[in-house]
């Protein structure tokens, strides 16, 4: 096992952690928190015989902060450096919400000369994620000005709050409430950088990646929770497996935007057998 950084054109700190050998499988972690998020996919993968990534985004986790490149243009570039340090070649790549966007934009502008087998989204915010002319079912402008404001007062508050209520369902009458994963949610969130996580709420918002969609051609699983109260099912994921030119839609009753994590059992092996096949 080895943890390394990479310093990138900027000179932004990358950190990333890998361990195993094998075909390689990237992971991308949703907003505002770590490449930790993944630890339980990366051991189950490593098991099976994957070479595991997982990368802090920048002023995320343990990559340094940055004052700038807080946005889905340089977060797809920062990953491409990443992959190049590393060599990896036919790599699948996993994002979960805002990585699931990080993905999509990085696969369609560097998956290409056999970089890129495979993608996978989990809750994913593409196409887009805001109302818009174009997205007139997306949140709503109120909404995400809400999370910079709840941010810019108290995002320790904030981030307790959505850790213990709608991302993984814990707000759901009946929810087996986990207070280790909340904490775990909020561990990673507090590490990183509040400027760049404060950008990152325009750069998953704002980001159109609708053209992106239509450009790869690689499979991509698309898996969405139907209880995701964050990132909403019918104006994301549902419209971005109809983009997709080899786009797989497989949905999953009750389950939260945190169902990686709350149900890792399932979703790990349905992201197997599509590995695998």
């Amino acid at each position: 096992m080895t943890q390394n950084t990479i310093s990138t054109k900027d000179g932004t700190q990358i950190f990333y952690k890998e361990w195993g050998t094998g075909q390689p499988i990237v992971f991308h972690h949703g907003w505002p928190l770590s490449g930790d998020d993944w630890d339980t996919q990366m051991m189950f993968f490593s098991s099976k015989g994957y070479r595991v990534v997982a990368h802090d985004r920048r002023g995320h986790g343990r990559s340094s902060p940055s004052a700038t490149g807080n946005d889905m243009d340089t977060y797809a570039a920062d990953v491409a450096a990443v992959t190049e340090h590393l060599g990896l070649r036919n790599a699948i790549h996993i994002g979960h919400s805002t990585g699931g966007g990080e993905v999509i934009r990085y696969v369609a502008r560097y998956g290409g000369g056999g970089r890129v087998a495979k993608a996978v989204t989990i809750g994913a915010i593409p196409p887009t994620f805001q109302k818009s002319a174009s997205n007139p079912d997306g949140v709503p402008l109120e909404v995400v000005n809400g999370i910079r404001a709840a941010v810019l007062a108290n995002r320790a508050q904030f981030y307790r709050d959505l850790s213990t209520g709608s991302f993984y369902g814990y707000n759901r009458p009946g929810a087996k409430v986990s207070t280790a994963v909340s904490d775990n949610w909020f561990r990673q969130a507090m590490v990183g950088d509040i400027k760049a996580q404060y950008e990152c709420i325009t750069a998953f918002s704002e980001t159109d990646f609708t053209a992106d969609l239509k450009k790869i051609t690689q499979p991509v699983l698309v898996m969405h929770g139907e209880d995701d109260q964050v990132a909403p099912l019918a104006t994301t994921s549902r419209v971005a497996a109809k983009l997709l030119k080899n786009g797989t839609l497989k949905t999953y009753p009750g389950l939260p935007h945190g169902m990686a994590t709350t149900h890792a059992d399932i979703i790990n092996e349905d992201i197997l057998a599509f590995i695998r096949t």
